[in-house]
């Protein structure tokens, strides 16, 4: 299988999730990993409603943060890797003390990992880069960073597609 990583960005609410889980229900083997952490009673809720959802015989991981050593575990029987999402990952990265560029570094080792994987790759992220500045100085470096994550990934993707009311439009063809 060649190797082939698909990137999916939209907002909150776009149907990018969803989109991901249709392209991975080609595959046979599917990791799915879970980047959420269920810090109260909604999310909990909401990561069940998104377990629910997903077909029970794909492998459930859920990791908030170690990514690399999660994938640096996992064998190469998986014929699809679905990381939802990127973005809840920088968050939970900011939260615990990583700089804008020990992030960065995490995400160029997490992209040098999935491409010694030979499962198809689908990430999922948020575009932060449409609403309004924020106002404060914590989420302006969430913006800020989510962003260039998100730029990284794009460049490295073989496919990018943005969501847009459950409708994905491609904006970088397979190469």
């Amino acid at each position: 299988m060649v190797n082939k990583i698909t990137l999916i960005l939209g907002g909150a609410r776009s149907g990018k999730s969803n989109y991901a889980l249709s392209l991975a229900k080609r595959y046979k083997k599917v990791a799915f990993i879970a980047t959420c952490q269920g810090k109260d009673k909604e999310m909990r809720q909401r990561i069940k409603l998104h377990r629910e959802s997903r077909p029970q015989h794909w492998e459930t991981f859920e990791e908030p943060r170690e990514l690399t050593k999660l994938l640096g575990k996992m064998d190469n029987s998986f014929d699809c890797i679905v990381i939802d999402c990127l973005t809840l990952l920088v968050s939970n990265l900011i939260l615990v003390s990583n700089s804008p560029k020990q992030i960065i570094d995490k995400i160029q080792d997490l992209l040098l990992i999935l491409n010694e994987k030979k499962a198809r790759i689908i990430l999922v992220s948020n575009e932060v880069g449409l609403g309004l500045v924020p106002i404060n100085k914590l989420g302006r470096e969430f913006r800020d960073i989510a962003g260039r994550v998100n730029q990284l990934v794009a460049k490295n993707a073989n496919e990018v597609f943005f969501t847009v009311s459950g409708i994905p439009l491609k904006i970088k063809q397979g190469e």
